[in-house]
C-alpha cells in the first residue's frame, strides 16, 4: 500500500472516530437513560428523584480522564433541552411520558 493510502485511511478513521462515533453512542445512550428514569420510578413530577438518586451523576475529572466520555450526562442534557426530562423547583428531576410521547424518541 501506498504512503497516500494509509494517510487516506487514518483520515477517514479519524473522522469516523471524531464525528460520527459520538453520534452512535448518543444514540446509544438516549434509551438507556430514558430506561433508567422509569427503572427508578422517576416518571411525573410526585415520583421527581435527583440526579444522585437515578446514578446520573456525572463523573469527577479523574474518573473522566481515566473511563472517556460519558454519554449519559450528554444524553440526559439533550433529554432536558426537548422537554421529556423536565425539572421540580427543587431541583428533581423526572421522565414526562406525554413530552416523550410526542418527541422522535417514543417507543422506546
Amino acid at each position: 500500500m501506498s504512503d497516500t493510502t494509509i494517510i487516506i485511511i487514518l483520515v477517514v478513521v479519524m473522522l469516523f472516530v471524531m464525528f460520527i462515533l459520538p453520534q452512535l453512542l448518543l444514540r446509544r445512550a438516549i434509551p438507556s437513560v430514558i430506561r433508567i428514569f422509569r427503572q427508578g420510578n422517576a416518571v411525573g413530577i410526585e415520583n421527581a428523584k435527583t440526579v444522585e438518586d437515578l446514578g446520573l451523576k456525572p463523573k469527577n475529572i479523574a474518573q473522566a480522564i481515566f473511563r472517556g466520555r460519558e454519554y449519559k450526562i450528554t444524553a440526559l442534557e439533550v433529554l432536558r433541552n426537548a422537554n421529556v426530562i423536565q425539572s421540580t423547583e427543587d431541583g428533581k428531576l423526572y421522565l414526562s411520558e406525554k413530552d416523550l410521547s410526542n418527541s422522535k424518541w417514543k417507543g422506546r
